[in-house]
């Protein structure tokens, strides 16, 4: 289930009952000693009597590996539920949108017999971010009207970015960059000499303590994290108020 993107009150209320409800909690976790990002975020609502179960998802470019991982964590969770206990899995963000629990979900229904679940959504980064700026003075409906919102990961060339910038341009289309992180130091001086880094939002660790959203023209070009995001606009609809 999306825990969303780092501010424990932007949990659901669904999502708190089920973590309440649940003997094991679960959460991805990059190592074995690490405490991980969703776990983190859910922490005020996750009680002593539960167990806590991390999960490893390496991040590792090779596929092999996370093949592995994704059937040992849906191994790992069916063993629990056949034990008769509840479980919940946490998810950073929302459990559907570039979600590592997506492929453990994939993963599950391979299984014979399938094991029931329960998908609870969660706000997005996108989202989040989105309703940030607009809460500090500056607007930034995600999509008005006709227009079209493409969500995905920062491309990794310039040639690739040029061309969907050209895409987006012709088609109205808003974009939502993602793990932006260390490309920002090719692409702000892109945007820049597109006459683009006004339109856009820069938003990096969007809901925790950290959190910083702002329009994009005041970012240095220097590397930024990986949870870094852009969300750019290259025109609004006619009609306005």
């Amino acid at each position: 289930m999306g825990v969303g993107p780092g501010d424990p009150q932007l949990l659901t209320v669904a999502a708190v009952q089920a973590i309440e409800a649940a003997a094991v909690v679960a959460y991805p976790v990059a190592r074995l000693d690490a405490e991980g990002m969703a776990a983190r975020i859910a922490a005020p609502w996750i009680g002593p009597q539960q167990r806590r179960l991390p999960l490893l998802f390496p991040m590792v470019a090779e596929a092999e590996p996370r093949r592995q991982a994704w059937h040992a964590a849906a191994e790992a969770l069916a063993q629990e539920l056949s034990a008769g206990l509840s479980v919940v899995l946490l998810c950073e963000g929302d459990s559907s949108l570039y979600a590592s629990c997506s492929y453990v979900l994939l993963a599950l229904a391979q299984r014979d017999p399938p094991v029931p679940v329960r998908v609870i959504p969660g706000i997005s980064a996108v989202s989040a971010a989105a309703a940030a700026a607009s809460s500090q003075g500056h607007p930034w409906p995600l999509a008005l009207q006709q227009e079209p919102l493409l969500i995905r990961p920062t491309p990794e060339t310039p040639a690739a970015l040029e061309t969907l910038l050209a895409q987006a341009s012709a088609a109205g289309t808003v974009l939502a960059l993602l793990k932006l992180g260390h490309r920002w130091s090719w692409v702000q001086p892109l945007l820049l000499a597109r006459g683009l880094l006004d339109q856009a939002l820069f938003a990096q660790r969007v809901g925790w303590p950290d959190q910083l959203v702002e329009p994009a023209v005041m970012v240095s070009p220097a590397e930024q994290p990986y949870f870094s995001l852009l969300l750019i606009r290259q025109g609004w609809p006619a009609v306005l108020p």
